[in-house]
């Protein structure tokens, strides 16, 4: 005898199943307009069900475990009926319970990146968070987790700038929020003795990485950029167009602490890029200072009286989580093979 057939069936799963059969039926047809939608929408809706009947009759496990058969068996076809995806459906029903915000967010990205947020973010503000940086930046699932891993939630916006000062609004909150504190910088496999221009090569190097460091808008124009100002030759670190800002944006790395001084040279650069690089169509330039740490109350004074927008930032070279958090995460390739499991 299996285990099946000794599992007593309460009353109300027969209706259930009923009910749940006929809403699969109806998204099919449905999913042919809108697939991704509907698909997350259907999960939150037998998430809330089994929800419902679990806190009203105190279903357990087992009764999901049948339900899951019974659905596979008359939807062979279909995927994602798995008893580890319908737990999943319910904790995502359980993390919004209310339909209007799963329709106007959390629908809008792949389920799969739903259930990544479930696991890996624990509160509602921040996976909200994550779900609208999602929709704007067309996240894959490997730089969802990234930059779940990598807690982009408490880096973004954080750089001590003069941007309210320097900048027009909204610019200046729109040039705030594009950038960190601090950078990670751990795809470059540096150690702490790097010195700034093996920091910068490697940089360039990792371009593409770089760029997903920066966040959506940067172009890549150049490194060790060439100014000319009254005969004598200067070269910038690195270049960046911001396709949003429409600004050029100056970044110069620092391999030490921050010092005041450095900011008066980025204020100089930011200055000569405006008056010969920058177009009759362009916002006025910014200045990132990238050092490996700053005191935040010299940072601040140091731009008090700056006339150029400048954000002072620091970078890590090493992993950014603890080891023993770090190793308690599962890696993308873990991830991958958890999900892939999901779909059976």
């Amino acid at each position: 005898m299996t285990d099946e057939s000794r599992i007593t069936i309460p009353a109300e799963y027969g209706p259930l199943l009923e009910d749940l059969k006929e809403r699969i039926r109806a998204a099919q047809v449905r999913a042919a307009v809108s697939v991704n939608r509907e698909l997350v929408l259907l999960y939150w809706q037998i998430g809330r069900r089994i929800l419902e009947l679990q806190r009203a009759r105190g279903w357990g496990a087992k009764v999901v475990d049948r339900l899951s058969t019974d659905l596979r068996r008359e939807f062979p076809t279909l995927k994602g009926f798995s008893p580890r995806n319908l737990k999943y459906m319910q904790a995502f029903a359980e993390a919004w319970p209310e339909e209007t915000i799963v329709q106007q967010a959390a629908a809008q990205i792949p389920w799969f990146h739903n259930c990544l947020i479930l696991d890996r973010v624990k509160t509602p503000e921040h996976r909200m968070w994550y779900i609208q940086q999602t929709i704007a930046s067309g996240w894959s699932r490997n730089v969802l987790a990234l930059q779940i891993e990598s807690k982009l939630h408490e880096r973004l916006g954080a750089a001590p700038t003069n941007f309210t000062a320097t900048l027009p609004a909204p610019q200046s909150d729109l040039a705030r929020q594009i950038l960190k504190d601090p950078y990670n910088f751990d795809f470059l496999s540096l150690g702490q003795e790097a010195q700034e221009r093996e920091i910068e090569t490697a940089l360039v190097e990792h371009i593409r990485r770089f760029l997903l460091e920066l966040g959506v808008g940067f172009a890549f124009v150049g490194s060790q950029y060439r100014l000319e100002v009254a005969g004598e030759e200067f070269f910038i670190d690195l270049l960046f167009y911001h396709v949003r800002l429409h600004c050029f944006v100056v970044v110069e790395l620092k391999g030490g602490s921050f010092k005041p001084e450095y900011a008066g040279k980025l204020n100089f650069y930011l200055s000569a890029v405006d008056d010969l690089v920058r177009t009759d169509g362009d916002a006025p330039s910014i200045g990132i200072l990238l050092c490996r740490d700053k005191n935040r109350v010299l940072a601040e004074y140091a731009l008090r009286d700056m006339s150029k927008a400048i954000g002072i930032a620091s970078y890590q070279l090493t992993d950014s989580l603890p080891e023993e958090i770090r190793t308690a995460l599962p890696s993308i390739e873990e991830l991958e093979q958890e999900l892939s499991e999901v779909a059976e």
